[in-house]
């Protein structure tokens, strides 16, 4: 009798114990075919969207993506669609193992923003020089002005619907 009461004790504290925390909390998104490090930015996108009421799900919106060396001059990042290549985000390697988080966030945004929004390059500039959106292309004739202060206003802009 002892001995039943024993192993019934221990089965209950080891069924209370084993549900953690964390196993109430929902699953962090994952994303099929996208490199895992660019997880948090696209999930980054998806919770900045909604902020300003959009409901994107880019699980489930078929966009690949990839940190890869891209030997293209200048190029950062990339979104191929096509017939063949479906929103297809690349982004440069080098670029990627020397910035900063701010900088990686601007550039997938960036290319998310081509491969999901449909946005194109925009390139006009502020009269202090810097772009007035993140959608630049890098080759004209603004400046970046990406920054822990200015995020807002830019991550606004690539939301924005008009």
């Amino acid at each position: 009798m002892k001995s039943r009461y024993l192993f019934t004790t221990t089965v209950a504290i080891v069924f209370i114990f084993s549900c953690s925390e964390d196993e109430l909390l929902p699953a962090a998104p994952s994303y099929p075919d996208v490199a895992q490090a660019l997880w948090p930015y696209f999930q980054s996108f998806e919770e900045e969207a909604a902020a300003r009421g959009l409901q994107i799900d880019l699980a489930n919106a078929s966009i690949s993506g990839e940190i890869d060396n891209l030997d293209d001059g200048n190029v950062i990042g990339r979104c191929q669609y096509g017939r063949y290549i479906n929103n297809h985000v690349t982004i440069d390697r080098q670029f990627w193992n020397r910035s900063s988080n701010l900088a990686r966030e601007m550039v997938v945004f960036h290319e998310l923003g081509h491969c999901f929004l449909g946005r194109d390059h925009r390139e006009e500039a502020f009269q202090s020089g810097q772009c007035q959106s993140i959608m630049r292309s890098g080759t004209c004739c603004c400046r970046d002005g990406y920054s822990a202060t200015t995020r807002s206003y830019y991550v606004d802009e690539l939301f924005d619907q008009d």
